[in-house]
């Protein structure tokens, strides 16, 4: 790696290389004017089976597994490699112009939900599931919930960029967020050593948000780096992992907005239960 002297201002010089250089610029808002599709459900997800959309989509599934008629929702796919999240009505929901955003009808006005996160707070309050009541426990829960939010940049952003997508593999930047992302398994690993779930026995927000990152990592090798992180060694939250991906919501959840993959595990849009029937 060549040393590289910082101007005293930074100026955008593009093309930068990398997989996602056409969609990445240092400015935000809309870039041209296009009107979101909207459903029939009192929920309008626009996403991708991303890990931070798969977090959404399971979540719904679960509700709808309990039986809450008012979790009906309608998902379109965002296809972010093609600038879907920069039209003018994706930018009206999520200034951010970050997948998922969540548009919740059943309100007047209707209520406009980004960050995965946050949806994931949202819909558990609504519906009083998957978060506890009591109120240690919901610490507990949100904190959980807060470190995986707070983690996983060093994870997507840092590792996965510079391991599978920047157009060059550059040794520095690779070993620090490796390091740092054997970590985050530790953590997760020792927490799991002696819980069956992150916050005790019960499944709940802080594990739909971690598995969806961690356990990608651990069982459906993302950015190809299983063996270079010896993501097997992490038993604990291997046997998590798996646990939670054997939920019949997890399973469908996983689908919603993915075109990619095997065909029976891609769903490209959701509008009722009838559309896991479907072929991909």
């Amino acid at each position: 790696m060549t040393d590289y002297e910082p101007p005293k201002v930074w100026k955008w010089e593009e093309p930068t290389g990398g997989k996602f250089e056409s969609i990445n610029r240092p400015t935000a808002g809309s870039q041209r004017t296009a009107e979101l599709p909207m459903g029939e459900h009192p929920f309008q997800l626009y996403s991708l089976a991303t890990p931070n959309g798969i977090k959404v989509t399971v979540l719904l599934e679960e509700l709808l597994e309990l039986g809450f008629e008012g979790a009906e929702y309608d998902a379109f796919q965002i296809r972010i490699t093609d600038g879907d999240q920069f039209g003018s009505g994706f930018v009206e929901l999520n200034p951010n112009s970050k997948i998922p955003v969540l548009l919740d009808r059943s309100t007047k006005p209707a209520t406009r939900i980004f960050e995965s996160g946050a949806i994931l707070i949202y819909l558990a309050e609504k519906f009083r599931a998957f978060i506890p009541s009591d109120q240690s426990d919901r610490a507990e829960c949100l904190s959980w919930l807060m470190w995986q939010m707070g983690s996983t940049p060093y994870l997507g952003g840092g590792f996965g960029h510079f391991y599978a997508y920047a157009p060059q593999k550059w040794q520095y930047p690779i070993d620090r967020y490796a390091m740092e992302v054997k970590r985050q398994l530790d953590v997760l690993d020792k927490n799991l050593s002696k819980r069956s779930y992150l916050c005790g026995d019960q499944y709940n927000i802080a594990d739909i948000a971690s598995y969806a990152w961690y356990g990608g990592l651990v069982l459906h090798n993302i950015y190809e780096a299983s063996e270079f992180l010896e993501v097997s060694s992490y038993k604990n939250v291997v046997r998590w992992a798996k646990e939670i991906e054997k939920r019949p919501a997890v399973m469908r959840g996983r689908r919603v907005n993915k075109t990619w993959g095997p065909r029976e595990l891609r769903l490209k849009e959701r509008h009722s239960a009838k559309d896991f029937d479907k072929p991909g």
